[in-house]
């Protein structure tokens, strides 16, 4: 025989529904009335028409639409180059800042040093001394490719971010998980490849996400050294036309990728809320 609810039970499902839907209807009216509210505050301003001619120029944006997209795609490929180094650079640091064995104490240390040295520095200034510091040393075998300097010098930066937060994620697993997996007779070695690491990766999924986003974002700083992306495609295109519509074409094309990106964080972040209670 099959389970059916209960005439009580469907009824306490017809009432969440309703108040649901009288949710959605309060919510949707409200967003609307400020949405248009904000809409006559600033088009009636007295400087929306200056602003509009300035930033909103379909003529402006349809011209520097190549060069700006051109641009852009410089941002991508080093996200997509960056990201996986990052992650790599991350992990390793946070395990060996949480090994315990004493031969590697030197080691540690230097891992403690990377992680408080590059999150204290400006991103934006690590990224100019890897750009112009490094080629003016003439050491063999550095490339000097701006491209490739500037990612090593992001990949510094967010490596330390990542290597806390992955560190966090090791320290959040219980030391029963540990003990358990030396009851089993694993290593430590093996306890954190296939006990600790995989648990401690899905806890911080969230916020290693928001980091991508983050590093998305900080592509543009390779602009200051000269590198042709987005930023500077479109500083080029505003300095010649003095008129600002690349600007808001460049950050309509990071929109287009953050966006999604921020809604995949929200949902791992709710899955594993949901995990947590059991549901």
């Amino acid at each position: 025989m099959s389970w059916e609810p209960s005439a009580r039970e469907l009824e306490r499902r017809a009432v969440r529904r309703s108040l649901h839907r009288r949710g959605l209807l309060i919510a949707g009216a409200i967003t609307t009335v400020v949405a248009i509210g904000l809409y006559l505050l600033i088009t009636t301003s007295a400087g929306w028409p200056s602003f509009k001619e300035a930033f909103l120029n379909g003529y402006h944006a349809r011209k520097s639409f190549h060069a700006v997209l051109k641009g852009f795609w410089i941002n991508v490929k080093m996200f997509l180059i960056a990201e996986p180094l990052i992650l790599v650079v991350g992990i390793s640091v946070a395990i060996i800042r949480n090994t315990v064995t004493p031969w590697l104490t030197p080691v540690r240390i230097l891992a403690v040093i990377y992680t408080d040295v590059f999150r204290g520095l400006p991103t934006l200034l690590v990224v100019s001394i890897t750009c112009l510091g490094l080629p003016a040393l003439n050491l063999t075998g550095v490339p000097t490719d701006l491209v490739v300097l500037g990612i090593f010098g992001l990949v510094l930066c967010y490596g330390a971010y990542v290597a806390e937060v992955v560190r966090a994620g090791i320290d959040s697993i219980h030391p029963s998980q540990i003990a358990s997996a030396d009851a089993l007779g694993l290593s430590r070695a093996q306890a954190t490849r296939y006990v600790v690491l995989p648990q401690a990766l899905r806890r911080v999924a969230p916020p290693l996400l928001n980091d991508f986003v983050s590093l998305q974002k900080d592509t543009c700083l390779v602009a200051g050294v000269g590198v042709f992306e987005t930023l500077l495609a479109a500083t080029d295109y505003g300095n010649y036309h003095f008129n600002f519509t690349p600007f808001v074409v460049s950050g309509a094309l990071f929109l287009m990728l953050t966006i999604p990106l921020a809604r995949l964080t929200d949902y791992f972040g709710k899955r594993a809320l949901l995990r947590e209670r059991g549901r």
